[in-house]
């Protein structure tokens, strides 16, 4: 695809694709959730979020279950690097099916400029499944969207509770226990996440990766301090 030829006017049902003047690269990694074993020749095709219609590449995955990198539009470097700025990413949804596996559709996949993203793709044998397919749903970046502010806290944590105990030394965990709901929840799940899992999805979620190299790093350092930081008081 040349992608030259896409009108930088045109728009994506509110997505950056408005004014877009910069490229990204995306690349695919398909893999059965069985095992995570690479899965060959999967079909991929993607298109703007949005507009399923409107297909704008086709791959096909290699023996390691990968795709080739391929160059997508972007709204302009600037926009991730300014505060307020319109939605600094472009949104693409990507569709995958393989035989024997039951077909994934991922919507609201981020595309920064100048930079690679990753996006890993897990999918189900049709014998354990009675699903016709597996759509998934990302919401908009945390710097971007409209979300809830963080519920205060108070400083110094009340410790008059029984069973609670302050660990002797920092610990760095196999897993983080992630409660989806609001502390005083109790009927909110809990999930198992590793640690340096939860902290890539953290960081990922908060910073953007077009950031200089010392921001990225600073930020991550926050993050890791603040989770080990809970885990240390068990609170």
């Amino acid at each position: 695809m040349d992608i030259n030829n896409i009108n930088p006017e045109e728009t994506n049902s509110g997505n950056a694709q408005t004014n877009a003047s910069a490229v990204g690269q995306l690349q695919i990694n398909v893999t059965a959730n069985v095992g995570l074993i690479p899965i060959e020749n999967a079909s991929i095709t993607i298109s703007f979020t949005g507009e399923p219609d409107s297909a704008i590449e086709t791959l096909q995955t290699n023996s390691s279950g990968q795709t080739d990198t391929v160059d997508l539009r972007t709204p302009p470097l600037q926009y991730s690097l300014t505060p307020n700025s319109p939605m600094p990413y472009a949104e693409y949804t990507v569709s995958v099916t393989a035989p024997g596996y039951e077909p994934v559709i991922v919507s609201g996949v981020e595309v920064l400029p100048d930079v690679t993203a990753v996006q890993n793709i897990e999918m189900t044998p049709t014998e354990m499944t009675q699903d016709t397919e597996e759509i998934i749903a990302i919401p908009d970046h945390t710097l971007y969207g409209d979300y809830p502010p963080k519920i205060p806290e108070d400083e110094i944590k009340p410790m008059d509770e029984s069973g609670e105990i302050v660990l002797s030394r920092v610990v760095i965990p196999e897993f983080i226990v992630v409660h989806d709901g609001v502390p005083s929840d109790y009927t909110a799940p809990n999930y198992y996440v590793r640690y340096r899992d939860y902290i890539k999805n953290v960081v990922s979620s908060e910073i953007y990766a077009t950031w200089p190299e010392s921001a990225i790093y600073a930020n991550t350092l926050a993050i890791m301090s603040f989770t080990l930081n809970r885990v240390y008081t068990e609170w």
